[in-house]
């Protein structure tokens, strides 16, 4: 009888997306957890009502509270899994449970035309050895033609007003960077307000850990593939750890020195995500490595606030060519990359699988991307011609935090499949990455900004992207065969590299390197190992 039941209600449901008709469906609330903060939408959230009225769902949404992998460990144990479940960085702890159903079971060319067409040409990239898929990525899939307006991912940030008052430098290494946060705080130690600022913040919290460990590869002038660099130039795909390398004692000896200049205040290696989201969101936070992404809400709270000279311009740093390494070119910038085991996965608990599955079958809608990602004509946006443009006003509502969530329906929206790129028409399927809608509408400052470069977008300051590699990029790999030796591999690093930061002179720093270097040896040795066989069977893979 269930059986029969779940027949019917997927008929059903095809009948409906066919016509977009109001479901007639009982009205169900799917549980959701989010394996990040978040603030829950308002009750009469109008994208979520209009979700309602077609799909008959409503959502009950449980965000991140605490440690991620304290919260999944808990939630794995108790098997308490909710409708649609997003692990976040943690992802693979889900599908390695067992916790999540294989998607590929009900997704297919005759039934769910939408998702299949979503997913087709990149199946060989994000499915597993047995072909099964638990998550479809929720970025990275672009259609027609990849935009680049700005970064979203890894680089250098520095706050517009330290370039402005530098009278627009192009900074372009590692201590040309140094170099001007020094000279903007020894002229100008405080805000306005009388706050101190604080020249770079470090980000070392739980998965976000990536923000102390990262930066290396980019300064070698690599694009991001986690904790490893790749020789993408001879055709072996050499792969190396390379935070026990002397190449990256060099970007620790110039955070020490940083440090001893009073540049990092010592509570950054303690901060939680919340805590350094407010430090950001305050404007006294000067620099900082990390991605986009990752700090939006206190770029929205600033722009909110009309502190647009404290929200951050990225650059894609290198080291000097003083360090030893040459003239390295920068490629922070990379071809686009699914976005492997990130985004919802539908729990093994979940009553209703084929009405998920339609969901997001609908949500891929030509329509639904429209809905989801511009709002509704007329009210968030008009149509001039063939080209879909905002007011001020109307752009500015979607850099709102409050608006947003009275009108968006941003926690299914991030975590959900979805169109990037252009529509068929030219149009983008992101607001923000419509040309007119970019530069134009963007504040004041930000275009007077932009103007001093001469650049009309972010991107501007980056080299192009490169061709994506054929492995994708290496911090997708699953890392659970090795799971125990890679989790001993991060927490030496997270536990040496702040010390390593302290050091009160080079003696000091030499001794707590080497012990460094010495204990993270075996262990580095073992992931160096496991992820080049894993490149070298992803290549093979990709180029059958």
């Amino acid at each position: 009888m269930r059986k029969l039941l779940a027949v019917l209600l997927t008929l059903a449901m095809v009948f409906s997306f066919a016509g977009f008709a109001v479901a007639e469906e009982e009205v169900i609330t799917v549980t959701v957890f989010r394996g990040d903060p978040g603030d829950q939408p308002t009750d009469d959230n109008k994208m979520y009502k209009l979700i309602e009225e077609e799909f008959g769902i409503k959502f009950e949404i449980e965000f991140l509270a605490g440690d991620l992998d304290e919260t999944l460990g808990t939630k794995l144990a108790g098997e308490d899994y909710p409708d649609l479940f997003d692990g976040g960085n943690s992802a693979e702890k889900l599908i390695n449970a067992g916790a999540l159903i294989n998607l590929l079971d009900y997704i297919n060319e005759t039934d769910t035309p939408n998702l299949w067409n979503h997913i087709k040409d990149i199946l060989p990239q994000i499915v597993n050895e047995k072909g099964e898929l638990f998550i479809i990525p929720n970025y990275g899939i672009n259609y027609n033609a990849q935009i680049q307006n700005a970064c979203n991912g890894p680089a250098f940030f520095v706050q517009k007003q330290v370039l402005a008052w530098a009278d627009y430098p192009q900074i372009k290494t590692l201590n040309e960077y140094f170099d001007l946060i020094e000279d903007f705080i020894a002229a100008n130690p405080t805000d306005e307000n009388g706050a101190a600022y604080e020249g770079f913040a470090i980000l070392c919290e739980d998965w976000r850990h990536f923000c102390l460990i990262n930066p290396v590869q980019h300064l070698m002038g690599r694009p991001n593939d986690g904790e490893v660099i790749v020789n993408v130039n001879t055709g072996n795909w050499e792969t190396e750890t390379f935070i026990d390398k002397p190449y990256a004692k060099a970007y620790y000896e110039k955070l020490n020195e940083a440090y001893n200049n009073g540049l990092i205040n010592p509570d950054t290696f303690v901060m939680t995500y919340d805590q350094y989201i407010a430090k950001l969101s305050s404007g006294t936070v000067l620099g900082m490595f990390d991605q986009t992404w990752d700090f939006g809400t206190a770029t929205a709270a600033l722009e909110t606030a009309g502190m647009y000279e404290n929200t951050y311009c990225a650059l894609p740093l290198v080291y000097d060519e003083e360090y030893g390494y040459g003239v390295i070119s920068e490629q922070y910038l990379n071809g686009a990359v699914p976005n492997k085991d990130r985004g919802f996965g539908i729990s093994v608990k979940c009553e209703y699988p084929e009405r998920m599955i339609q969901l997001f079958e609908g949500l891929l809608s030509d329509k639904w991307q429209k809905l989801l990602q511009w709002g509704i004509e007329g009210e968030d946006y008009y149509v001039e011609g063939d080209r879909m443009l905002m007011t001020a006003e109307q752009y500015a509502n979607r850099q709102d935090a409050a608006w947003k969530m009275q009108n968006a329906a941003l926690t299914i929206w991030e975590s959900a499949p979805k169109k990037q790129g252009t529509q068929d028409d030219g149009n983008a399927w992101a607001h923000s990455d419509q040309g007119e809608n970019y530069f134009n509408l963007m504040s004041d400052y930000d275009k007077a900004f932009l103007s001093a470069y001469g650049y009309k977008k972010p991107a501007d300051f980056f080299n192009a992207p490169c061709e994506l590699a054929p492995y994708g990029e290496a911090w997708q790999i699953d890392k659970s065969p090795i799971q125990d030796d890679y989790d001993k591999f991060l927490l030496i690093q997270d536990q040496w590299l702040p010390k390593i930061i302290m050091s009160a002179d080079q003696a000091e720093l030499d001794e707590n390197w080497d012990a460094f270097v010495a204990e993270i040896t075996p262990y580095a040795e073992i992931y160096t190992e496991f992820m080049q066989a894993e490149v070298l069977k992803l290549v093979e893979l990709a180029t059958k």
